[in-house]
């Protein structure tokens, strides 16, 4: 993964992308105990203007890829032998993506999703796989209750947590 990551960082130094951060089970991972995860979820803000309401096109993105040797793989591409899907981040996902804590893996900068953003995204999923991540983190991290609450309401999604049974 740590090629993989040095990719994402060479475009974003080459401007192809603003900013990015890691999300889904690998993120997930950085907080909890091992989990079943098979690709790597890469919440991008696209370079350039965008329109409001418009097709993001992640065509210059792929471009660039296949042009570095890389291929896709069902709904992935191969980077450096990683499955990765990169999400255009809408709202919730941009202020996520400000909000990233940086890291460092392997000797290579990148950023991770807080677990209070996690989780809202994860809770907006909705898949059974996602709340069960939800309960990990939950669980097993700190999580800045507040904080969560705050971005729960802000995105309509605080009375959903709240049939997860925790309390804020």
């Amino acid at each position: 993964m740590k090629n993989t990551i040095k990719v994402l960082e060479e475009m974003k130094a080459t401007n192809l992308i603003k900013d990015y951060a890691i999300g889904g089970g690998i993120a997930a991972l950085y907080y909890v105990e091992p989990i079943l995860t098979y690709d790597l979820d890469i919440f991008v803000i696209i370079s350039g203007k965008k329109k409001e309401k418009s097709l993001i096109e992640l065509t210059p993105i792929y471009d660039y890829l296949k042009s570095k040797g890389y291929a896709w793989k069902g709904e992935h591409i191969m980077i450096e032998g990683v499955p990765v899907q990169f999400i255009p981040a809408d709202k919730l996902e941009e202020e996520a993506i400000k909000a990233a804590k940086e890291t460092i893996y392997q000797e290579v900068r990148t950023k991770v999703l807080t677990p209070e953003y996690l989780i809202t995204i994860l809770l907006r999923a909705g898949r059974r796989k996602d709340f069960d991540k939800i309960l990990k983190l939950m669980e097993q991290t700190k999580v800045d209750k507040q904080k969560l609450k705050i971005i729960l309401k802000k995105y309509h999604l605080f009375e959903k947590f709240e049939h997860l049974d925790y309390s804020l």
